[in-house]
């Protein structure tokens, strides 16, 4: 086994499954560090004991690379991978049915991995599409893309896109900032070139029912949104502690979200689970489309979605409803239908 392929794999399954950052970190750099050799080179440093001597590799890692130039799958890469093997994705139901992803991050904004690397652990996954949907500019904690820096990541999907073959499409996007006033926070004519739009707030988020309420209908209501992210904003969990929902009058919102066709989000994050499930039940009583997304700041948290469809599915979201399970075709053809 190419032991590059097998350190990568091993970072991926550790972040996908929440390990500490350092753990994941560790087995990136590994890879990294043998990069640069000859694969002949890297065999011989490995069963000599010569590599562990090379910056970025430890006794762990050097056990993995061993093991791979030996041809065996490493047993830390066997374990991790009988791990996933085991969970009910393996039994089918609406996981199954996800052919993409509409909102992701790279290092471009506040995720960890540059767009060419997430959308190769896409294709991996076997995904048809990922939009990659970096933050807005008034983001600037996020280090949100100025028109300029748009303009420039749009470039470089072309240039991805032509070298994954077929397989995976990476999809040109934003997860724009909905401002205090409804507005979407980048130039229409650049969202109006985007394959995909998410629609996001990120500020006030304790605002009054009213302001908050009209705010998000004015976003909906713009011809260039397609998608509602996390609607609530809350976190139930994880480093960044906890929030509350955001409030908002949700039978206005999804009804809006209805007449427009704009896709509610239901946002695969762990520490998100967002909306609530009493909101994805409001949101398909009104007869709301849905968008499983994984909110990927980085190439493991790209299987997340698995986590959003048990959630869809344990509250009976058909998946017709849901678009990430629609041909690539069908996609484009929604996102954009308001475009004119």
């Amino acid at each position: 086994m190419d032991p590059i392929e097998a350190l990568k794999e091993i970072a991926f399954w550790l972040e996908r499954d929440l390990a500490p950052s350092f753990k994941v970190k560790a087995f990136r750099r590994a890879a990294e560090a043998i990069g640069q050799m000859a694969p002949d080179d890297v065999a011989a440093r490995a069963r000599d004991g010569r590599l562990r001597r090379v910056a970025g590799i430890g006794d762990r890692t050097l056990e993995v690379i061993r093991q791979a130039v030996d041809g065996d799958v490493p047993e830390y890469l066997a374990v991790l991978r009988e791990r996933a093997e085991a969970e009910p994705r393996a039994r089918g139901g609406l996981v199954t049915l996800l052919r993409g992803d509409l909102h992701s991050h790279s290092d471009f904004s506040d995720g960890g991995s540059p767009p060419e690397e997430m959308a190769h652990a896409a294709q991996w996954l076997g995904r048809e599409y990922l939009a990659l949907t970096d933050h807005s500019p008034s983001l600037t904690i996020a280090n949100g893309l100025s028109a300029e820096r748009l303009e420039g990541q749009l470039g470089l999907v072309e240039e991805i896109n032509a070298g994954l073959g077929d397989g995976l499409r990476l999809l040109t996007g934003i997860e724009v900032d909905i401002l205090e006033d409804g507005s979407l926070d980048q130039r229409p004519d650049l969202l109006a070139r985007l394959d995909v739009v998410v629609a996001s707030v990120h500020s006030k988020l304790r605002s009054e029912s009213g302001p908050m309420t009209r705010r998000m209908l004015a976003a909906i209501e713009d011809p260039h949104t397609d998608v509602l992210g996390h609607c609530t904003g809350r976190l139930v969990q994880g480093s960044r502690g906890t929030r509350p929902e955001s409030v908002f009058d949700a039978a206005r919102v999804f009804a809006a979200c209805a007449e427009n066709g704009v896709a509610v989000e239901i946002n695969s994050r762990p520490e998100r689970q967002d909306p609530p499930d009493r909101l994805i039940q409001a949101a398909l009583d009104a007869g709301c489309l849905f968008s499983i997304d994984s909110d990927a700041h980085a190439p493991g948290q790209l299987d997340f979605p698995r986590l959003g469809a048990a959630r869809a599915e344990a509250n009976g979201v058909p998946a017709e409803r849901i678009v990430t399970t629609w041909p690539l075709e069908r996609l484009l053809e929604w996102t954009g239908r308001r475009r004119g």
